[in-house]
């Protein structure tokens, strides 16, 4: 089947892109590859760049007018478009880097439709903005359906923490009720956020600034919601500017638990600020 979109439709470009950057990171999978330095221990691989300009290949032929941020070409057009691509064309760097297989290709029309591929399964999650689906290898297709019957919670522990020390997601796990009702889990990858659409996962937990404009969360959170989740910030609130980090959940009774377990660490973290303050500790 043709990465070119079939029809004009937007989930048809954002499906179209995403395979095709998941094509590229299936052909350079195993090779040496050279790491390109970002800073602060981050970094990119041949294979990022090779998926990205694929993908930006894609939505130039069929939107050459829309404006794109990609995680390394960064800003093309206006930033302030009404139509902007947010893409991220291999979430899981490092996994990739070292021979494991959990990553994503994520790519989405901010605000409107979305596509997740794993290029390996050869999975794409996709939404046309109200619905959400998956197809397997460019054919089959079935709604997504998230369940928290798995109780496996995805929890991101990747630095920063901006949120400390009032929050810690490394915090959660240690949580007596955490340990009872739920299995953790650390994929490194936002692909975990379709996981929890496809009923796989019944929860992610990840701290951060906003990310719903961010190039990792975006095609997720849109897939999230479409299939129904409960998708907050970490403070129960809803994903946007100023608000912290993200709780995805299958259904209201986890992410009930999960916000539960949030606000007790923080109330004891901000109790033991004071006792320090105080000299007391």
């Amino acid at each position: 089947m043709s990465n070119s979109p079939t029809g004009s439709d937007d989930a048809a470009v954002a499906i179209a892109g995403a395979r095709a950057g998941a094509d590229v990171i299936r052909n350079m999978y195993g090779r040496r590859l050279n790491r390109i330095d970002k800073g602060a221990g981050d970094f990119a691989t041949a294979a990022d760049v090779a998926a990205e300009k694929a993908i930006l290949d894609v939505i130039r032929a069929a939107r050459p007018d829309d404006a794109v941020l990609g995680e390394e070409g960064g800003q093309q057009g206006a930033a302030d478009a009404v139509r902007q691509w947010l893409v991220d064309p291999l979430c899981g760097t490092l996994n990739y880097a070292v021979g494991n297989m959990a990553v994503a290709v994520n790519v989405a029309l901010r605000n409107g439709a979305a596509a997740v591929a794993d290029p390996f399964s050869r999975e794409v999650f996709f939404t046309d903005g109200e619905t959400a689906w998956v197809r397997h290898d460019g054919t089959d297709e079935a709604l997504l359906t998230p369940t928290p019957a798995t109780r496996l919670v995805d929890v991101n522990l990747d630095p920063p923490f901006p949120s400390a020390p009032g929050f810690r997601a490394v915090d959660l796990l240690a949580h007596p009720e955490f340990v009872a009702r739920f299995r953790p889990r650390v994929v490194s990858t936002t692909l975990a956020l379709a996981w929890v659409a496809a009923g796989k996962r019944a929860a992610y937990v990840t701290d951060g600034g906003d990310l719903s404009r961010s190039v990792h969360f975006a095609a997720g959170i849109a897939l999230c919601r479409a299939a129904g989740c409960v998708v907050t910030g970490i403070d129960g609130t809803p994903v946007g500017e100023a608000r912290r980090g993200l709780v995805v959940a299958a259904d209201d009774e986890t992410h009930g638990l999960l916000m539960s377990m949030v606000r007790s660490r923080s109330r004891a973290a901000a109790v033991g600020g004071r006792f320090r303050r105080n000299g007391r500790l």
